[in-house]
């Protein structure tokens, strides 16, 4: 029988929040609201985005998934517009939480990695993840870690639970478990295996 065991990741928990070298210059892009897609068309702004680690392109279209969008508003580096009018912060979450009810879960996470450094892409169906990339290493290897989230207070079933961490560390990254603290902090387990052996005679 196994469990998964965590502790707190020294590659995430010791280093502070720090700066990163973000965009330079403010981005402009279109919600496509029915079908939730953040459509940036300019292409010198494409460059931009896809060098920091920011978006897609699919098919024909480089597109921002919603919480990239939602950091970059609230880093003041995105102007978001529709038909009508501009969207902000809460505007755009809004408009997501109809199609994501986790969409500030996501948004939280994804600004504490981004903001100590780290490109994150989405992840790989887990719920709540995203593949994270060592610093620096963004378009030269592949993402080392696969963060998924949880809320605090939330249960999760160990069954589900020790699955997913079997299914990450097969793909050979290490797993990583991002608390969402009532406070909005976020704080990461990285998580391992603890092998159990039957204790007969009690």
């Amino acid at each position: 029988m196994s469990s998964p065991s965590s502790s707190t990741s020294s590659s995430f928990r010791q280093q502070s929040p720090s700066s990163c070298n973000e965009l330079p210059y403010v981005i402009e892009a279109f919600l496509a609201e029915k079908e939730l897609k953040i459509i940036v068309k300019d292409s010198r702004f494409q460059d931009q985005l896809r060098s920091k680690g920011f978006g897609e392109k699919e098919n024909s279209q480089y597109l921002l998934k919603p919480h990239e969008a939602l950091y970059l508003i609230y880093t003041k580096r995105l102007v978001l517009k529709r038909e009508i009018n501009n969207l902000d912060f809460d505007s755009l979450v809004e408009v997501i939480f109809k199609h994501d009810k986790y969409i500030l879960t996501k948004f939280l996470i994804y600004r504490d990695l981004r903001s100590r450094g780290y490109v994150a892409k989405e992840g790989f169906g887990f719920g709540v993840d995203f593949r994270v990339y060592e610093r620096g290493d963004f378009d030269s290897k592949p993402a080392k870690y696969v963060v998924f989230g949880i809320n605090e207070g939330i249960n999760l079933e160990v069954g589900v639970f020790s699955q997913m961490i079997k299914d990450i560390r097969k793909m050979g990254k290490d797993a990583i478990i991002a608390v969402v603290e009532r406070r909005g902090e976020i704080i990461y387990y990285k998580v391992s295996t603890m092998h159990f052996t039957e204790v007969k005679n009690l």
